[in-house]
Protein backbone atom coordinates (compact mmCIF):
# COMPACT_ATOMS: atom_id res chain seq x y z
CA UNK A 1 0.00 0.00 0.00
CA UNK A 2 1.40 3.41 -0.92
CA UNK A 3 1.39 6.31 1.52
CA UNK A 4 -1.28 7.87 -0.72
CA UNK A 5 -3.58 5.11 0.47
CA UNK A 6 -2.66 5.49 4.15
CA UNK A 7 -5.79 5.34 6.27
CA UNK A 8 -6.52 6.76 9.69
CA UNK A 9 -9.49 7.35 11.92
CA UNK A 10 -11.26 7.15 15.26
CA UNK A 11 -12.94 3.88 16.22
CA UNK A 12 -15.30 3.41 19.17
CA UNK A 13 -15.31 0.08 20.99
CA UNK A 14 -18.81 -0.27 22.43
CA UNK A 15 -20.81 -3.06 24.01
CA UNK A 16 -22.52 -4.33 27.10
CA UNK A 17 -20.50 -4.66 30.31
CA UNK A 18 -18.18 -7.68 30.37
CA UNK A 19 -18.07 -8.43 26.64
CA UNK A 20 -14.28 -8.01 26.66
CA UNK A 21 -13.60 -4.47 25.43
CA UNK A 22 -10.68 -3.89 27.79
CA UNK A 23 -9.26 -7.37 27.18
CA UNK A 24 -9.35 -6.61 23.46
CA UNK A 25 -7.46 -3.33 24.01
CA UNK A 26 -4.73 -5.22 25.85
CA UNK A 27 -4.57 -7.84 23.08
CA UNK A 28 -4.28 -5.13 20.43
CA UNK A 29 -1.44 -3.35 22.22
CA UNK A 30 0.35 -6.48 23.40
CA UNK A 31 0.53 -5.13 26.93
CA UNK A 32 -1.90 -4.65 29.81
CA UNK A 33 -2.93 -1.00 29.65
CA UNK A 34 -6.61 -1.40 30.46
CA UNK A 35 -7.90 -3.02 33.64
CA UNK A 36 -10.08 -6.10 33.42
CA UNK A 37 -12.78 -7.34 35.80
CA UNK A 38 -15.95 -9.43 35.49
CA UNK A 39 -17.82 -6.74 37.44
CA UNK A 40 -19.88 -4.05 35.66
CA UNK A 41 -18.62 -0.45 35.46
CA UNK A 42 -14.97 -1.52 35.37
CA UNK A 43 -14.31 0.99 32.57
CA UNK A 44 -15.45 4.45 33.64
CA UNK A 45 -13.58 6.82 31.34
CA UNK A 46 -13.28 6.90 27.57
CA UNK A 47 -9.59 6.36 26.85
CA UNK A 48 -7.75 6.44 23.51
CA UNK A 49 -5.35 3.71 22.47
CA UNK A 50 -3.41 3.98 19.21
CA UNK A 51 -2.38 1.22 16.81
CA UNK A 52 -0.05 2.29 13.98
CA UNK A 53 0.96 0.20 11.00
CA UNK A 54 3.54 2.45 9.29
CA UNK A 55 2.73 1.49 5.69
CA UNK A 56 -1.02 0.94 6.14
CA UNK A 57 -2.76 3.12 8.64
CA UNK A 58 -3.37 4.36 12.16
CA UNK A 59 -6.34 3.39 14.29
CA UNK A 60 -7.33 5.40 17.35
CA UNK A 61 -9.43 2.98 19.40
CA UNK A 62 -11.61 4.55 22.08
CA UNK A 63 -12.48 2.22 24.94
CA UNK A 64 -15.90 3.19 26.30
CA UNK A 65 -17.85 2.38 29.47
CA UNK A 66 -20.32 -0.49 29.19
CA UNK A 67 -23.77 1.06 28.99
CA UNK A 68 -26.10 0.36 31.91
CA UNK A 69 -29.07 2.04 33.55
CA UNK A 70 -27.72 5.27 35.02
CA UNK A 71 -28.67 5.48 38.69
CA UNK A 72 -26.24 8.25 39.67
CA UNK A 73 -24.60 11.33 38.21
CA UNK A 74 -21.52 9.14 37.61
CA UNK A 75 -23.57 6.78 35.45
CA UNK A 76 -25.04 9.70 33.50
CA UNK A 77 -21.54 11.10 32.96
CA UNK A 78 -20.37 7.72 31.65
CA UNK A 79 -23.36 7.52 29.29
CA UNK A 80 -22.69 11.06 28.02
CA UNK A 81 -19.05 10.16 27.34
CA UNK A 82 -20.20 7.16 25.30
CA UNK A 83 -22.75 9.14 23.28
CA UNK A 84 -20.29 11.98 22.62
CA UNK A 85 -17.71 9.50 21.34
CA UNK A 86 -20.18 7.80 19.00
CA UNK A 87 -21.02 11.15 17.41
CA UNK A 88 -17.39 11.81 16.43
CA UNK A 89 -15.93 8.48 15.30
CA UNK A 90 -15.37 7.11 11.82
CA UNK A 91 -16.32 3.56 12.80
CA UNK A 92 -18.19 1.80 15.61
CA UNK A 93 -17.11 -1.68 16.68
CA UNK A 94 -20.01 -3.32 18.51
CA UNK A 95 -18.50 -6.10 20.63
CA UNK A 96 -20.70 -9.05 21.55
CA UNK A 97 -20.21 -12.39 23.29
CA UNK A 98 -20.13 -15.36 20.89
CA UNK A 99 -22.43 -17.26 23.25
CA UNK A 100 -25.26 -14.69 22.97
CA UNK A 101 -28.58 -16.22 21.95
CA UNK A 102 -31.04 -13.34 22.40
CA UNK A 103 -31.01 -9.56 22.48
CA UNK A 104 -31.47 -8.37 26.05
CA UNK A 105 -32.51 -5.03 27.53
CA UNK A 106 -28.88 -3.80 27.59
CA UNK A 107 -28.58 -4.57 23.88
CA UNK A 108 -31.77 -2.63 23.23
CA UNK A 109 -30.43 0.42 25.07
CA UNK A 110 -27.04 0.25 23.33
CA UNK A 111 -28.60 -0.15 19.88
CA UNK A 112 -30.94 2.77 20.54
CA UNK A 113 -27.96 4.96 21.56
CA UNK A 114 -26.04 3.91 18.45
CA UNK A 115 -28.95 4.74 16.15
CA UNK A 116 -29.49 8.09 17.84
CA UNK A 117 -25.88 9.24 18.19
CA UNK A 118 -23.87 7.72 15.36
CA UNK A 119 -23.92 7.70 11.58
CA UNK A 120 -20.67 5.72 11.42
CA UNK A 121 -20.53 2.23 9.86
CA UNK A 122 -20.79 -0.66 12.33
CA UNK A 123 -18.48 -3.67 12.60
CA UNK A 124 -19.92 -6.55 14.61
CA UNK A 125 -17.05 -7.96 16.67
CA UNK A 126 -17.89 -11.44 17.96
CA UNK A 127 -15.59 -12.03 20.93
CA UNK A 128 -14.93 -15.07 23.14
CA UNK A 129 -14.95 -17.58 20.28
CA UNK A 130 -12.69 -19.72 22.46
CA UNK A 131 -15.82 -20.36 24.55
CA UNK A 132 -18.14 -21.03 21.60
CA UNK A 133 -18.96 -24.57 20.46
CA UNK A 134 -18.95 -23.59 16.79
CA UNK A 135 -17.42 -20.16 15.93
CA UNK A 136 -18.67 -20.17 12.32
CA UNK A 137 -22.21 -20.95 13.45
CA UNK A 138 -21.95 -18.24 16.13
CA UNK A 139 -20.93 -15.67 13.51
CA UNK A 140 -23.81 -16.58 11.21
CA UNK A 141 -26.30 -16.58 14.11
CA UNK A 142 -25.19 -13.26 15.58
CA UNK A 143 -24.96 -11.44 12.24
CA UNK A 144 -28.56 -12.51 11.64
CA UNK A 145 -29.64 -11.58 15.19
CA UNK A 146 -28.04 -8.13 15.36
CA UNK A 147 -28.58 -7.45 11.67
CA UNK A 148 -32.30 -7.19 12.36
CA UNK A 149 -31.60 -4.05 14.40
CA UNK A 150 -28.45 -2.43 12.97
CA UNK A 151 -26.84 -2.13 9.56
CA UNK A 152 -23.72 -4.29 9.92
CA UNK A 153 -21.04 -3.39 7.37
CA UNK A 154 -18.61 -6.14 8.43
CA UNK A 155 -18.37 -8.92 11.00
CA UNK A 156 -15.32 -10.56 12.55
CA UNK A 157 -14.80 -13.35 15.06
CA UNK A 158 -11.98 -13.35 17.57
CA UNK A 159 -10.82 -14.20 21.05
CA UNK A 160 -9.34 -11.22 22.87
CA UNK A 161 -8.12 -13.64 25.54
CA UNK A 162 -6.12 -15.97 23.25
CA UNK A 163 -5.38 -13.43 20.49
CA UNK A 164 -7.03 -15.54 17.79
CA UNK A 165 -8.43 -13.32 15.04
CA UNK A 166 -7.13 -10.05 16.52
CA UNK A 167 -4.75 -9.36 13.60
CA UNK A 168 -7.55 -9.99 11.10
CA UNK A 169 -9.76 -7.61 13.08
CA UNK A 170 -7.14 -4.85 12.70
CA UNK A 171 -6.94 -5.59 8.95
CA UNK A 172 -10.70 -5.18 8.64
CA UNK A 173 -10.79 -1.93 10.61
CA UNK A 174 -7.97 -0.25 8.64
CA UNK A 175 -9.65 -1.05 5.33
CA UNK A 176 -12.86 0.65 6.53
CA UNK A 177 -11.21 3.91 7.62
CA UNK A 178 -10.98 6.97 5.38
CA UNK A 179 -7.73 7.89 3.68
CA UNK A 180 -5.81 10.34 5.84
CA UNK A 181 -2.57 11.24 7.56
CA UNK A 182 -1.30 10.20 10.97
CA UNK A 183 -3.46 11.56 13.78
CA UNK A 184 -0.73 10.95 16.35
CA UNK A 185 3.04 10.37 16.15
CA UNK A 186 3.82 6.72 15.20
CA UNK A 187 5.27 5.94 18.66
CA UNK A 188 2.18 7.26 20.50
CA UNK A 189 0.30 4.55 22.44
CA UNK A 190 -2.54 6.44 24.11
CA UNK A 191 -3.80 9.55 25.86
CA UNK A 192 -3.54 8.11 29.37
CA UNK A 193 -1.03 9.23 32.00
CA UNK A 194 1.12 7.09 34.29
CA UNK A 195 -1.03 8.29 37.21
CA UNK A 196 -4.16 7.07 35.42
CA UNK A 197 -2.60 3.64 34.84
CA UNK A 198 -1.62 3.37 38.52
CA UNK A 199 -5.08 4.50 39.69
CA UNK A 200 -6.72 1.89 37.48
CA UNK A 201 -4.41 -0.88 38.73
CA UNK A 202 -5.29 -0.09 42.35
CA UNK A 203 -9.01 -0.02 41.48
CA UNK A 204 -8.67 -3.33 39.62
CA UNK A 205 -7.23 -5.02 42.71
CA UNK A 206 -10.09 -3.62 44.80
CA UNK A 207 -12.58 -5.05 42.29
CA UNK A 208 -10.86 -8.44 42.48
CA UNK A 209 -10.81 -8.63 46.26
CA UNK A 210 -14.09 -7.08 47.42
CA UNK A 211 -17.72 -8.10 47.25
CA UNK A 212 -20.35 -6.66 44.93
CA UNK A 213 -21.35 -3.83 47.28
CA UNK A 214 -17.98 -2.05 47.34
CA UNK A 215 -16.75 -1.83 43.69
CA UNK A 216 -19.46 0.51 42.36
CA UNK A 217 -18.89 2.88 45.27
CA UNK A 218 -15.10 3.06 45.05
CA UNK A 219 -12.87 5.61 43.37
CA UNK A 220 -9.09 5.98 43.46
CA UNK A 221 -7.29 9.32 43.26
CA UNK A 222 -3.50 9.53 43.30
CA UNK A 223 -2.36 12.55 45.28
CA UNK A 224 1.41 11.99 44.95
CA UNK A 225 3.33 10.24 42.18
CA UNK A 226 7.12 10.46 42.30
CA UNK A 227 8.99 8.31 39.81
CA UNK A 228 12.76 7.88 39.32
CA UNK A 229 12.31 9.40 35.85
CA UNK A 230 11.12 12.70 37.31
CA UNK A 231 13.24 12.52 40.45
CA UNK A 232 16.67 11.06 39.50
CA UNK A 233 17.71 10.93 43.15
CA UNK A 234 14.99 8.31 43.76
CA UNK A 235 15.31 4.60 43.00
CA UNK A 236 11.74 3.80 44.07
CA UNK A 237 8.38 4.87 42.61
CA UNK A 238 6.39 6.51 45.41
CA UNK A 239 2.60 6.63 45.16
CA UNK A 240 0.18 8.07 47.69
CA UNK A 241 -3.40 7.28 46.79
CA UNK A 242 -6.77 8.02 48.37
CA UNK A 243 -9.46 5.35 48.01
CA UNK A 244 -12.95 6.84 48.29
CA UNK A 245 -16.09 4.98 49.33
CA UNK A 246 -19.57 6.20 50.25
CA UNK A 247 -20.21 4.49 53.58
CA UNK A 248 -18.30 3.75 56.76
CA UNK A 249 -19.13 0.05 56.42
CA UNK A 250 -17.45 -0.03 53.01
CA UNK A 251 -14.36 1.54 54.53
CA UNK A 252 -14.30 -1.26 57.11
CA UNK A 253 -14.54 -3.90 54.37
CA UNK A 254 -11.68 -2.34 52.41
CA UNK A 255 -9.40 -2.05 55.41
CA UNK A 256 -10.33 -5.46 56.81
CA UNK A 257 -9.57 -6.94 60.21
CA UNK A 258 -6.23 -5.64 61.39
CA UNK A 259 -5.77 -3.92 58.03
CA UNK A 260 -5.41 -7.27 56.25
CA UNK A 261 -7.60 -6.50 53.24
CA UNK A 262 -5.90 -3.17 52.51
CA UNK A 263 -2.49 -4.84 52.82
CA UNK A 264 -3.57 -7.57 50.40
CA UNK A 265 -4.89 -5.03 47.88
CA UNK A 266 -1.73 -2.95 48.29
CA UNK A 267 0.56 -5.93 47.76
CA UNK A 268 -1.20 -7.03 44.57
CA UNK A 269 -1.36 -3.47 43.23
CA UNK A 270 2.32 -2.87 44.02
CA UNK A 271 3.38 -6.04 42.19
CA UNK A 272 1.36 -5.05 39.11
CA UNK A 273 2.65 -1.46 39.19
CA UNK A 274 6.24 -2.66 39.43
CA UNK A 275 5.67 -4.90 36.43
CA UNK A 276 4.15 -2.01 34.47
CA UNK A 277 6.68 0.68 35.32
CA UNK A 278 9.86 -1.30 35.84
CA UNK A 279 10.76 0.22 39.23
CA UNK A 280 10.41 -0.93 42.83
CA UNK A 281 7.29 0.79 44.17
CA UNK A 282 6.06 2.01 47.53
CA UNK A 283 2.31 2.45 47.91
CA UNK A 284 0.75 4.60 50.61
CA UNK A 285 -3.00 3.86 50.52
CA UNK A 286 -5.65 5.72 52.51
CA UNK A 287 -9.36 4.84 52.62
CA UNK A 288 -11.71 7.83 52.98
CA UNK A 289 -15.50 8.15 53.19
CA UNK A 290 -17.23 10.61 50.86
CA UNK A 291 -21.01 10.07 51.22
CA UNK A 292 -22.81 10.32 47.89
CA UNK A 293 -19.72 11.11 45.83
CA UNK A 294 -21.27 9.47 42.77
CA UNK A 295 -23.99 12.14 42.83
CA UNK A 296 -21.72 15.08 43.59
CA UNK A 297 -20.72 17.21 40.61
CA UNK A 298 -17.91 18.74 42.66
CA UNK A 299 -16.45 15.34 43.63
CA UNK A 300 -16.84 13.91 40.12
CA UNK A 301 -14.98 16.88 38.66
CA UNK A 302 -12.22 16.52 41.23
CA UNK A 303 -11.90 12.82 40.39
CA UNK A 304 -11.81 13.50 36.65
CA UNK A 305 -15.15 11.96 35.70
CA UNK A 306 -16.65 15.26 34.50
Amino acid sequence: MSMDEFRSGMVALVGKPNVGKSTLINALLGWKYSIVSPKPQTTRKCTRYVITRPSEGQIVFIDTPGLHKALHLLGKAMEKQLCDVMEKVDLVCYIVDARTRNLGSEDAVMIERMKKNSKAPVVLVINKIDLADNPSEAKERLVSLYGQEINIKAAVILSALTGEGVGEFVDTVIKMLPEGDLLYPPEFVGDFTEKFVAEEIIREKILEETEQEVPHSVAVVIEEFKSPEEYPQRDTLFIRADIYVERQGQKGILIGKGGRMLKKIGKKAREEIEKQFGYPAYLDLWVKVRPGWRNSERELRRMGYL
